[in-house]
């Protein structure tokens, strides 16, 4: 009996011992953590994507509370996330232009060929890394849906070969420009009048041999522009959106057409995001 009341008594004090070791290292290696982290947390979309170039909502919202974030650094959450957090925060938010995905190619089944059937993993990036050549053009959408899979906001499709996104739909988090393996998806301002749909880089005739819808590089929409928005890098068209105007006559002389709206702009949407 004894012996059953020492245990006991060992096994008690042992605990408290325990017990008493683990709160003092508690409090010595406690890590403060500032309440701004939580509530900022709270005004962020949770979508947890990554656009930020952080690793999710909980990485960005310690970064703007230890000032190597800017508060309108969430493309998703927009204006309305970024005033919510400059007030947290004790600074003025700026504004944030809203973006949204764009998929630089045109060339539907009606403009260019398939090669062959491919019999495979409906994945693009699959389909890539085959090596399999399936369409005529090398540069142009596989059209097997990676985009699609990873969209959250169920903002893109495939529609005759060709991813098309939605713009009403769209966030902006970039998903589908990471998952597409040719990089044809890009992010432009929502308020873009004209985009360039084509992402083929070789020279006028080549391109004409392989889509009909692609662009040549001859340069037309670079003299039409008045903004100097309008340049023609590796025989494709490129639009810089810090100088367009949006004024369209890029898009008006285009001889192929292939300088076109993003989307059919959505009524009332104004570029601004929140």
């Amino acid at each position: 009996m004894q012996i059953i009341l020492i245990s006991t008594l060992s096994l008690v004090a042992l605990g408290v011992l325990v017990g008493a070791a683990l709160v003092f290292a508690g409090k010595k290696f406690r890590v403060e953590t500032d309440e701004r982290v939580s509530r900022i947390r709270e005004c962020l979309p949770g979508n947890n994507c990554g656009a930020c170039g952080y690793a999710g909502c909980d990485a960005m919202a310690d970064a703007i509370v230890k000032g190597e974030a800017p508060v309108n650094g969430c493309p998703v959450g927009g204006n309305q996330a970024a005033v919510q957090i400059a007030a947290i925060m004790g600074v003025e938010a700026g504004s944030v232009e809203r973006k949204v995905a764009f998929v630089r190619c045109k060339g539907s089944c009606e403009y260019t060929r398939n090669q062959g059937n491919y019999i495979g993993i409906q994945d693009c990036r699959s389909a890539a890394l085959s090596g399999l050549v399936i369409t005529d053009c090398t540069y142009g959408c596989m059209g097997m849906g990676s985009c699609v899979t990873v969209c959250p906001e169920k903002a893109i499709r495939v529609e005759n070969g060709v991813a098309v996104v939605d713009r009403r739909l769209c966030v902006g988090c970039g998903l589908c420009a990471k998952a597409c393996p040719r990089g044809l998806i890009e992010l432009v301002p929502a308020s873009a009048h004209v985009a360039v749909q084509c992402s083929n880089r070789d020279k006028g005739p080549l391109v004409k041999k392989v889509c009909q819808a692609g662009c040549i590089g001859c340069s037309l929409c670079v003299r039409q522009c008045q903004s100097d928005a309008v340049t023609v890098e590796n025989n494709l068209a490129r639009i810089d959106y810090s100088k367009c105007v949006q004024c369209g006559a890029c898009a008006e002389k285009c001889p192929v057409k292939v300088i076109t709206p993003p989307v059919a702009p959505a009524e009332g949407d104004t570029g601004k995001a929140g």
